[in-house]
């Protein structure tokens, strides 16, 4: 039926995720990038794709499931659907308990058995690091600590597989209540602040930006490293994989260390029930065997 002229368009019903499309992007979520999707997400699932339905004009999920299965989704939407599905909560200065143990007890025994950070940059990765403070967070630790000891050198390798959030780590930019966990004395040293203060946004220096090497990285994937690592910062991400996808993962990293390497897992994180050559040191820091 022609609208009457002068009538209001009622506006568009959202388009309703059925079990059958949530089964398949559930499904190829889990291949893809090992993330699980129970039916308890299937809500969230819902509302977060309504909003690449709106940006590429899509009516209905089946129409979005389509494209995304099809080669040319594979190419162009596969990236956007992983932005939208994975989580990315992050601070300054997470669980602060680990970054001093980082420097009193792992760093100093690294140097005492690796000669790591004298003989050549000690090297951290950040395994998740979201939209960077995690690793600009490193980047403090470690600037402060060469500043204490003569001749220490260090490198940062941050990955994520949003490039969104990559985005937003490489440029280093960020809201002033975002900082508000950064001791003052490190404020002071390594932020500026924006010229339009009615912005409220400051900037990580330039001395600290040039120690973080940010990458894209799929963890279902080869990591495609030539070096070991020292140390490795992945927290607060297992916990969305199954067991068998953990365990993988974690002998991953394993191999990726060096031996006597520290691996730091999140708070509500375990290697209960998984076999891997890791020994544990302390609270959620485990020491490769």
């Amino acid at each position: 039926m022609k609208q009457r002229t002068g009538s209001t368009q009622a506006p568009a019903i959202p388009a309703l995720l059925k079990e059958r499309e949530f089964n398949r992007f559930s499904a190829f979520i889990y291949d893809e990038v090992g993330i699980k999707m129970p039916p308890a997400k299937k809500t969230m699932l819902e509302a977060r794709l309504q909003k690449r339905l709106k940006a590429l004009g899509l009516a209905t999920f089946e129409e979005y499931a389509d494209y995304v299965f099809s080669s040319a989704g594979k190419a162009d939407e596969l990236i956007h659907l992983i932005d939208v599905v994975t989580t990315n909560k992050t601070d300054f200065f997470r669980e602060p308990v680990h970054f001093d143990y980082l420097v009193k007890a792992a760093i100093p025994s690294l140097i005492n058995d690796h000669e790591a950070g004298i003989r050549a940059p000690l090297r951290i990765w950040s395994a998740g690091c979201s939209t960077g403070e995690e690793p600009y967070t490193l980047a403090m630790v470690l600037a402060e600590f060469a500043a204490a000891h003569a001749g220490f050198r260090s490198s940062i390798l941050a990955s994520d597989i949003s490039t969104q959030v990559l985005s937003t780590a490489r440029s280093a930019i960020y809201a002033e209540d975002r900082v508000d966990t950064i001791p003052l004395q490190l404020k002071k040293k390594y932020l500026l602040k924006s010229r339009d203060r009615d912005k409220g946004l400051v900037r990580i220096t330039p001395q600290l930006r040039s120690m973080v090497q940010f990458r894209r990285l799929n963890f279902m994937e080869e990591f495609g490293m030539r070096e070991q690592m020292e140390i490795i910062f992945c927290r607060n991400v297992i916990i969305y994989f199954d067991k068998p996808t953990q365990e993988q993962l974690l002998n991953r990293f394993c191999r990726q260390l060096v031996p006597g390497g520290f691996l730091f897992l999140g708070h509500s994180e375990t290697l209960n029930g998984l076999n891997v050559p890791l020994t544990q040191v302390a609270s959620t820091v485990y020491r490769k065997e």
